[in-house]
């Protein structure tokens, strides 16, 4: 049995993460302390054109170099909102040798994402993860972003997704009854699920036998996780042996590993992605190239398991929290029952949509999404130059009173009829973005999310490792748990 070490986890967790603030000391208050005893004022980002009628947007100078990030790294979404209440829904920031403006709350966020005069380019995800994903369906812009989602749309019709449904459910049978351990408090939920999560990706996104790339488990999983992290560097410099260098060495080793697999799947056939995007043309007959599909596989890949990842690891924990609702998901999941899924049964699997929901809310796989003014511009009534890059947190959204009612509790009929709260706002609600560039995989996402999750209860019972237990979470990137997230599986008969 392959089981993950709790000890090995934690101390590259540890390596990763920031001594926490003290819980006395608000993060945002705490720096603001600092930054005065060092010459802290407000500053301009720019002045506006003269009659124009727009506010100049304002900012602080964070400390040197690294600007905001501490903050930032350590308090997530909660910093977002600290700042949304003291400085309103534009205001300027620097973090790790970047500069930003913040555009904060629903309708800055709705401004951003509907970009309807096209001032907005995904340029800004360049400096961040650009090296490590780059060609991403993510990082592309306009016609040409267009061009490729036409073509890629092909790999998420529901008859393709029906066709994955089969693999996942094989994986996640397979794996939840060999390698997951039972009635263990120190099991680590976060680790087995991102293996898990990959180890569907290789067969739904490549077409392996499950548990027969050891390749793909290993390197592959490292490579994934690295890039992911890389984002997140202070230095972002290729330095040995920091961490930008070892994201671009990363990203080297995926890009042989798919190179080498599309020279396979070409003009052969097959169900798996790869092969689809391999076959996939427009009306025109125009099709990607080799380096196209490399590009999209690593960041498709990157997103599908990272992302369902995430949203299983949030679930397990509050399902584990609230029995009454873990209650409500197996029930729903008996008059399934234990035969082969498909994407009809799991239509009806309604219960888990208002959890999965609750989710994303409670805790956004991607937090925050980059963009960056093309032209000068209007955001709110503030200008905005051309060459800004401009952040939203879609997730400090999740997390507001005025449109969520008891934002910190667990809740998920807050998105059931009448209460419908994720209506109160067009971008309310938004942890797939939203515009031209929503998540082309969010049903695939949820898809797996739900085979997983409906093959574990009924298999276990859920429950926290001790009495009170909460989850703290690293930021640098996607939330990450920063213990793996323990939790004990019971088994049921």
């Amino acid at each position: 049995m392959t089981t993950i070490s709790t000890k090995a986890y934690l101390l590259d967790q540890a390596r990763r993460r920031l001594r926490p603030t003290p819980a006395r000391i608000p993060v945002l208050g705490f720096v603001e302390h600092v930054l005065r005893q060092h010459g802290w004022r407000q500053f301009a980002l720019a002045e506006p054109p003269a009659d124009s009628g727009l506010k100049p947007v304002m900012g602080i100078l964070g400390l040197p170099i690294i600007g905001h990030a501490i903050e930032s790294l350590r308090g997530g979404p909660d910093y977002a909102v600290e700042l949304y209440r003291k400085y309103g829904p534009i205001h300027h920031q620097r973090a790790a040798a970047l500069s930003f403006v913040m555009a904060l709350g629903p309708d800055a966020t709705q401004a951003v994402f509907s970009n309807r005069n096209k001032e907005f380019s995904q340029r800004a995800w360049d400096p961040v993860i650009g090296p490590f994903f780059e060609r991403g369906l993510m990082l592309l812009d306009f016609d040409e972003h267009m061009f490729h989602r036409r073509i890629m749309q092909d790999a998420f019709t529901r008859p393709r997704l029906a066709g994955y449904v089969e693999h996942m459910d094989s994986v996640a049978s397979h794996v939840l009854t060999t390698d997951w351990v039972e009635n263990d408090p120190r099991f680590l939920f976060y680790p087995a699920a991102k293996k898990l999560t990959l180890d569907i990706a290789s067969v739904v996104f490549m077409g392996h036998e499950p548990g027969t790339d050891r390749e793909l488990v290993t390197t592959i999983n490292q490579a994934f996780t690295t890039t992911t992290r890389a984002g997140s560097a202070i230095v972002r410099k290729p330095v040995r042996p920091l961490i930008w260098w070892r994201g671009m060495q990363a990203r080297k080793t995926l890009e042989d590993y798919f190179t080498a697999r599309v020279v396979e799947k070409r003009g052969a056939d097959g169900t798996d992605m790869l092969s689809v995007l391999c076959q996939a043309e427009d009306e025109d007959g125009q099709r990607f190239t080799d380096a196209d599909i490399v590009s999209h596989m690593i960041f498709l890949m990157m997103a599908a398991h990272d992302t369902s990842t995430s949203t299983l690891t949030t679930m397990a924990y509050h399902l584990a929290a609230n029995p009454e609702w873990q209650d409500r998901c197996r029930a729903e999941s008996a008059r399934i029952g234990d035969g082969p899924l498909d994407i009809d049964a799991l239509d009806k699997l309604e219960t888990y949509d208002l959890v999965i929901n609750e989710a994303l809310r409670m805790v956004t796989p991607l937090p925050v999404n980059f963009r960056r003014a093309i032209r000068d511009t209007d955001l709110l009534g503030h200008y905005i130059p051309a060459g800004t890059d401009v952040v939203t947190w879609p997730s400090l959204n999740h997390r507001l009173p005025e449109l969520w009612t008891n934002p910190e509790r667990f809740d998920p009929d807050r998105f059931a009829e009448p209460r419908s709260e994720h209506k109160k706002h067009r971008y309310a609600f938004a942890p797939f973005g939203g515009g031209a560039h929503k998540c082309i995989g969010m049903v695939f996402g949820r898809l797996e999310v739900k085979t997983v999750m409906h093959r574990l209860l009924r298999r276990y019972r859920l429950e926290l490792p001790r009495r009170g237990y909460k989850p703290r979470y690293d930021f640098a990137g996607m939330p990450v748990p920063l213990d793996g997230l323990p939790i004990v599986l019971r088994p049921l008969r």
